[in-house]
């Protein structure tokens, strides 16, 4: 399984197919101060971007898609106040 429950984290992991946009947006859903923890992940399809983009969990880590983390880290960043 790529999105799974580690304890205060969701960790998205190798690949993350259409499929587990589903559990990743009910994992966040369940406990909206949850972290999501994504250096091991080596893609993201776009419907887990649109999760993240809509439900905008903390991001920990560099994310191993190079995609996401030049394109998708930018627009989660918290904004300063």
């Amino acid at each position: 399984m790529s999105v799974r429950r580690d304890g205060e984290w969701i960790r998205l992991e190798g690949a993350c197919p259409v499929e587990e946009a589903e559990t990743l947006a009910a994992l966040l859903l369940a406990d909206p101060g949850a972290g999501v923890e994504w250096s091991a992940c080596t893609g993201l399809h776009s419907a887990v971007i649109q999760v993240l983009l809509r439900l905008r969990p903390p991001l920990h880590g560099t994310c191993g898609d190079p995609f996401a983390a030049r394109w998708l880290a930018p627009l989660m960043a918290v904004p300063e106040r």
